[in-house]
């Protein structure tokens, strides 16, 4: 059975840091390219950057120069390191595969940022 567990949300200030993590399966892991997605109340989940297997990476433009996504494949773990965060950046997010996929969304952690 395929899990993603995200982690690592929370509430920060303007200006401030977060990095989630989010442990997947190592049957899904291993071949797919990872991607970090987020839903803020009342809009459309939307992609956030991607990491391939092989360590290529792209952000969205929303986020490019303040988040960085990395993955360590010793631990089937994916992370997502956001730096100077913005109340824009409220939403839950989620990892998944890339492209993702129905069945695999998780709970996601919600960040919480606040001006």
């Amino acid at each position: 059975q395929v899990q993603l567990v995200e982690s690592g949300g929370g509430l920060v200030q303007a200006g401030g840091s977060l990095r989630l993590s989010c442990a997947a399966s190592g049957s899904i892991f291993s071949i797919n390219a990872m991607g970090w997605y987020r839903q803020a109340p009342g809009k459309q989940r939307e992609y956030v950057a991607r990491i391939t297997s092989t360590g290529f990476t792209n952000y969205a433009d929303s986020v490019k120069g303040r988040f960085t996504i990395s993955r360590d494949n010793a631990k089937n773990t994916v992370y997502l390191q956001m730096n100077s965060l913005k109340p824009e950046d409220t939403s839950i997010y989620y990892c998944n595969t890339y492209p993702p996929r129905g069945s695999y969304w998780g709970q996601g952690t919600q960040v919480t940022v606040s001006s």
